[in-house]
């Protein structure tokens, strides 16, 4: 959805999934068109966006379409099948509890993500942090393999050519 799109009701309480390109921002919606968010401490609406070198993040309080601006968004409480979501009111007043606040920021274990989750179902549990950790996972058995591989070959192949020469 875009933030245009009038199809789509928001809730009080809903995880706003917002496409920022190579990685995704969080929010929950608290109503009348805003949404609480973990964003950069950095002046002005819609700063949203973090760097992995930053280690503390604001709770901000801002309008939807501010911290949308051109970007692309969707309801996102796909957790509701893992975890039981904690009562609308209990999210939003909790959320707004944080506002203003400074908080440490990992993007690996501290960042939107996880803090959404946590005041919806009192889990602070980032997707986009265990799958790239499974791609990276991946990543380093396939290179480990094709090193293991080359290094059997290659004493496999240097046997071979001993054996031929006596």
């Amino acid at each position: 959805m875009d933030h245009e799109e009038k199809s789509v009701k928001l809730k009080p309480g809903d995880l706003i999934e917002i496409d920022r390109g190579i990685y995704q921002h969080w929010a929950v919606y608290v109503g009348d068109g805003f949404v609480v968010h973990l964003a950069s401490t950095s002046e002005g609406p819609g700063a949203g966006s973090m760097s992995v070198f930053t280690d503390r993040a604001m709770v901000k309080k801002e309008k939807l379409t501010d911290v949308l601006g051109n970007d692309k968004c969707r309801i996102n409480n796909s957790l509701d099948e893992k975890y039981h979501p904690h009562p609308a009111q209990v999210i939003v007043k909790e959320a707004c509890g944080w506002v203003g606040r400074v908080l440490p920021y990992s993007i690996t274990g501290q960042n939107c993500e996880h803090f959404v989750n946590e005041l919806r179902y009192g889990k602070a549990e980032s997707r986009q942090v265990q799958q790239a950790g499974q791609v990276l996972l991946s990543v380093v058995l396939v290179t480990a393999f094709v090193g293991v591989a080359a290094l059997l070959l290659g004493s496999l192949g240097g046997n071979e050519e001993n054996r031929n020469k006596k």
